[in-house]
């Protein structure tokens, strides 16, 4: 079987880290589908604009291999892996992807859509429309999902951080707060929310405090175990001062706003 890629997404999410885990549960993830020209894809768009929601059909292209169980994000319990038929895990033995997204517009042969998934540059293989009748089945078991240990936090700003996101955003295209609402606003304490070996993560569990990596930069938080609460305290840079010295290597082309960041604050 030969599969040919129709397109290629094109968003913010350039690291695995960076995609939330299931689209839309966090609203504010952007993106556009780029479809290749001069294969009659503008009469097979035709129709499509009056749909809120598509399936979108694409290659975990950054996966080499498979694995035959996984750890889920919030493993059910007493259980510590699932297999990988009965998860969304991204290797699987045909590296293929289905996401629900958000169709925002049409223009062309560019479809924007929201509430995407996808890492920046992935193929899509296929859209289809999203049809509520046929596609939604609300009563339907979940399998070890109902099982799951673990509820939302929330996750709230600083009036320090809420400046120091918005300094960075106005100058890059890192988006820190959205970041940290996906990886620390769903799971268990200690196991699941804070888990470092999937998150570039440390946390002082005796003084409620953690501090995330985002790239070269850190997000430092505290969080309220029992009213299940994240407050994001401030922003630093993972750079050390040896390290923003003149001169020296700029492997991620990012240490003029890192030097401009610590003046800054």
């Amino acid at each position: 079987m030969q599969v040919t890629p129709i397109g290629t997404f094109y968003g913010d999410a350039i690291y695995k880290y960076d995609a939330p885990r299931q689209g839309w549960l966090f609203a504010g993830h952007p993106g556009r589908i780029e479809l290749n020209a001069g294969q009659n894809f503008e009469m097979a768009l035709r129709d499509l604009e009056g749909f809120e929601r598509i399936w979108v059909i694409f290659q975990f292209h950054e996966n080499e291999g498979w694995r035959p169980t996984t750890r889920p994000p919030v493993p059910p319990k007493g259980k510590d892996r699932v297999g990988t038929f009965a998860s969304r895990s991204p290797y699987r033995p045909n590296p293929i992807g289905l996401s629900c997204v958000r169709l925002l517009k049409i223009e062309g042969l560019t479809l924007y859509v929201d509430e995407a998934d996808l890492l920046n540059g992935t193929p899509v293989l296929d859209i289809k429309p999203y049809i509520p009748m046929a596609d939604a089945f609300p009563d339907a078991k979940a399998g070890w999902v109902e099982e799951q240990v673990g509820d939302l936090w929330s996750v709230e700003m600083s009036e320090d951080f809420a400046k120091q996101n918005c300094w960075i955003a106005e100058r890059s295209e890192f988006d820190l707060e959205s970041f940290a609402q996906v990886q620390l606003s769903r799971g268990n304490f200690s196991k699941d929310v804070f888990d470092s070996s999937r998150r570039r993560l440390t946390v002082d569990e005796s003084a409620h405090t953690g501090v995330l990596a985002y790239r070269t930069f850190r997000i430092h938080f505290s969080y309220d175990e029992s009213a299940r609460c994240v407050l994001l305290q401030r922003i630093t840079s993972g750079y050390s001062a040896e390290d923003l010295a003149p001169g020296t290597e700029d492997k991620y082309g990012d240490k003029d706003l890192h030097r401009e960041y610590v003046v800054t604050f």
